[in-house]
């Protein structure tokens, strides 16, 4: 389209653009096609298109946007185009399937691998690091799972698909409180202070010969609170 013919007030343009309106019964035919399409491939894709995704299928379901898109949208390209890459990304994603089936190599490749958060208590402040969780993140999805003190943690796993997996011990242990320091209403629900504990505010630990003025053996920070017991804790078992 040319500078010159953009004409402010010309509405005729601005709805329908440079087609004709009966395009847009065409549109709508196209768009009907190019929907049953991307259903049956989404399910020969397999259940976990509809669940959470892992990248290599967040991948395709971002290319399925740019294949039917042009179809449904541009009257110069025809659908068996749009058919024919939906065929090759369907292909591509169950080789894909088939790869990870056969080599683990390939499925740790590709989907990437479990990663250990908390262990005993304890942040793996590398470890989150590397995947770039942040401690809110982290305090958050364990709030939400009815979890309120690190020392309540036996492991949290950071699944390859992104979710986490919560396990709780099977007795409480002092640890650090996951509610805002400043919602001190909140901080006395189902929790009493361990007499004579500190925790380290940074990573959780609660190491046996304690000082304020040393520094955390673990994570190195001279960060200190006072650590506290879970009074109610369920035996262990995932809770997400």
């Amino acid at each position: 389209m040319k500078k010159e013919d953009i004409v402010p007030g010309d509405f005729y343009r601005i709805l329908f653009g440079e087609t004709p309106v009966i395009f847009l019964v065409e549109v709508l035919l196209r768009t009907l096609i190019i929907y049953v399409a991307l259903l049956v491939v989404v399910r020969i894709m397999g259940k976990r298109m509809g669940g959470q995704l892992t990248i290599a299928e967040l991948a395709v379901m971002i290319t399925l946007g740019a294949i039917v898109s042009p179809g449904m949208q541009m009257p110069q390209t025809g659908l068996l185009l749009c058919m024919l890459i939906l065929i090759c990304a369907l292909i591509f994603q169950r080789g894909t399937n088939w790869l990870e089936f056969r080599s683990q190599r390939f499925e740790d490749i590709s989907q990437g691998t479990i990663t250990t958060l908390v262990k005993d208590g304890v942040l793996q402040l590398k470890e989150m690091q590397q995947t770039k969780i942040s401690r809110q993140q982290l305090f958050a999805a364990l709030r939400s799972s009815g979890v309120y003190n690190l020392g309540e943690v036996e492991r949290v796993y950071l699944e390859a698909c992104g979710r986490f997996s919560i396990y709780r011990k099977n007795t409480a242990g002092a640890g650090l409180l996951l509610f805002p320091p400043d919602d001190t209403e909140i901080n006395l629900f189902q929790q009493k202070v361990a007499d004579g504990q500190l925790v380290c505010a940074n990573c959780g630990a609660t190491p046996d010969h304690q000082n304020k003025d040393e520094r955390c053996p673990v994570c190195g920070a001279d960060q200190w609170g006072e650590a506290s017991i879970s009074t109610i804790l369920e035996n262990k078992q995932p809770v997400s």
